[in-house]
């Protein structure tokens, strides 16, 4: 969620909510999409302008060896985040309300000052005949998390979202979407290629930490929704 991007805590609530599957792949030419790097490890990523800004946004989508239930856990363990999470250093959880929370994040990306940021994140899941589609999106919500601190930029632009869709019982694909301004004086060109670099790390990152046998044990039980 920014980074993660990336990238935050939601639950399950259980609900049923219909809505048509999107493309598996993102062509050129629809919606503005192109791609942005050469694609690596698995991860395509792509970039569209955004109207009146230098800045672009920013979509990587790439498969992963697990379940979307187990997938959507590791992006629920939200405060161990700096245990696993590209530059994250300290993530705090502010307020949780149904299917949606508030949370805070401070990254340290080491090329330049410590960035932090505060984020309303919005969950949904439902069935599909594979599975589940689970989905979050988030925005900026500085105005509920601390105060400024010296020595760390604040990042006050920050949308993007999840989306985890099976393909299989045992694999999911997931589309990472970001548009960020990672705040002080780097260059607009020099914060789309982090954008590219972060995306990449972040996959590296959530394949990685799936492999922990303790995400799909917590999340089975929970995985299907309830019934009416």
């Amino acid at each position: 969620m920014g980074l993660e991007k990336g990238h935050l805590l939601w639950r399950l609530r259980g609900k049923r909510v219909s809505s048509p599957m999107p493309p598996r792949i993102f062509p050129p030419l629809i919606e503005g999409w192109k791609l942005a790097a050469v694609r690596e490890n698995n991860v395509a990523i792509y970039s569209r302008a955004r109207p009146g800004s230098p800045l672009k946004e920013f979509k990587g989508v790439g498969p992963i060896d697990a379940p979307t239930y187990a997938v959507c856990a590791v992006i629920d363990d939200f405060q161990n985040y700096p245990k696993f999470m590209p530059f994250t250093t300290e993530c705090r959880l502010i307020k949780q309300d149904g299917d949606t929370m508030i949370g805070y994040q401070r990254l340290s990306p080491k090329i330049c000052a410590d960035r932090d940021y505060t984020l309303r994140v919005s969950k949904k899941a439902w069935p599909v005949p594979d599975g589940l589609v689970y989905t979050s999106r988030w925005s900026p919500a500085n105005e509920l998390g601390p105060p400024e601190q010296k020595g760390i930029v604040r990042v006050k632009i920050c949308e993007g979202s999840w989306r985890l869709e099976p393909e299989g019982p045992t694999k999911t694909l997931a589309t990472y979407s970001i548009y960020t301004d990672s705040g002080g004086a780097i260059p607009s060109f020099v914060g789309n290629h982090i954008n590219v670099s972060g995306i990449r790390r972040l996959f590296v990152a959530l394949r990685k930490q799936v492999k922990d046998p303790k995400y799909a044990a917590a999340s089975t039980a929970s995985s299907m929704p309830a019934r009416p």
